[in-house]
């Protein structure tokens, strides 16, 4: 028996129960419609909520910037790695979310690996909501803290799960999502912030999903709620309203000047890409100019929902513009998708371990890309694809 045997075995398992993970190849830029595998299809998978992914200010400031500086920076932030682009990213960040400071990182996974093992340690206690982002939990793991889980968006039992175990530690920190990616729905953030200054204790929101979608002109969700000041630590990522791929932590200077002293990943892995800066300031520019295009992503988000309500679609507890379609078990979901993009649309499936078992989900990601045909060919899909499986 081969010392990797094991791993097949595991990879027939998964096949076996329709949880496998089949990857499709992406041709094109990303916009309303892609070719995928070959094949024209309507995008309904993409997190280009903006569609900036492929906007031609975005592409014309990449090149503009790498003609002038190049490509990479060829060294952590810390050394040899900070740039112009950088600082002058992060200065407009903090003027844009109306934050003392904000740091940049390579991604919005490593953000959030920085800044919580910065934060609390092994003598620390973390409250997280039970629904949280993957790289939360794996940015908790490192810390070394204590994880207690509190139960998805309910502020008693936040509370119930501090008062148990506050006493027993030396510092905590509350950390919840702020649009949870994979329902659509929204943290009740004022009334967690009401329950973390009760009990002095830091308060974080990874705002991922919320950047560039709620708030004023997508500042977020921080803006959203007007807390202003009041929130600690707002994490963001640029690889989705943006268009981009990058990391933000927006917040209090001193915890900001903390992480660029303590942040790992800010101290050693090379920072964002020459072109990938400059995409990101044109993509501020852009959402400073005009609100049109959070305004438009609204409009079909609301429409698209209403529609597939109309139709007999379970469409979750969703509040934005993710609309997971929910259908139960992961065969059923892989099935849909698959006689989903046999009709033109892509929308994959998404079962467990991405979410719990029983709750598998066509999550279609609706954009500002999308004109009100692409809505209405994408609804027609649904429509006859659901009947065809006797979900509606």
């Amino acid at each position: 028996m081969s010392k990797t045997d094991w791993i097949q075995q595991e990879i027939d398992g998964l096949k076996s129960q329709g949880l496998y993970n089949n990857i499709r190849t992406i041709g094109s830029p990303q916009g309303a419609w892609l070719i995928v595998d070959g094949k024209k299809v309507l995008n309904f998978c993409s997190n280009n909520y903006l569609g900036l992914a492929n906007h031609p200010t975005l592409t014309a400031a990449a090149k503009k910037a790498t003609d002038e500086m190049g490509v990479g920076p060829a060294a952590v932030r810390s050394i040899a790695g900070t740039m112009t682009l950088h600082v002058e990213l992060e200065k407009r960040l903090a003027e844009f979310k109306g934050a003392e400071a904000t740091i940049t990182f390579q991604s919005g996974f490593t953000a959030n690996l920085a800044t919580v093992p910065a934060l609390v340690g092994k003598e620390d206690v973390i409250f997280s909501d039970r629904l949280n982002h993957a790289s939360i939990i794996d940015g908790c793991r490192l810390s070394g803290a204590k994880i207690v889980a509190y139960e998805h968006n309910d502020v008693k039992s936040l509370e119930e799960q501090i008062k148990a175990n506050l006493s027993q530690f030396r510092r905590a920190l509350i950390i919840t999502d702020g649009v949870f990616s994979m329902d659509g729905d929204i943290a009740p953030l004022p009334d967690i912030y009401e329950v973390a200054k009760k009990y002095d204790i830091l308060l974080m929101v990874d705002d991922a999903h919320g950047e560039g979608v709620l708030g004023n002109g997508g500042r977020g969700i921080v803006d959203h709620f007007g807390l202003h000041g009041k929130v600690d630590v707002e994490v963001g990522t640029f690889s989705k309203a943006f268009g981009v791929v990058g990391g933000v932590v927006a917040g209090k200077s001193v915890i900001i000047e903390w992480l660029r002293q303590r942040g790992r990943p800010f101290l050693f892995s090379s920072a964002m890409t020459v072109p990938d800066t400059a995409a990101c300031l044109a993509a501020v520019d852009l959402l400073e100019d005009s609100t049109q295009l959070v305004d438009k992503l609204w409009e079909n988000a609301k429409y698209f929902k209403a529609e597939m309500k109309n139709l007999g679609f379970n469409t979750g507890v969703s509040e934005t513009p993710i609309t997971p379609i929910m259908l139960g078990e992961a065969p059923l979901a892989q099935q849909f998708s698959r006689e989903l993009f046999e009709a033109g649309v892509f929308a994959m499936s998404i079962g467990f371990p991405t979410v719990p078992q029983g709750k598998a989900r066509i999550r279609v990601m609706i954009s500002a890309a999308h004109s009100k045909d692409d809505l209405n060919q994408g609804l027609e899909a649904f429509k006859t694809v659901g009947k065809k499986l006797g979900v509606i």
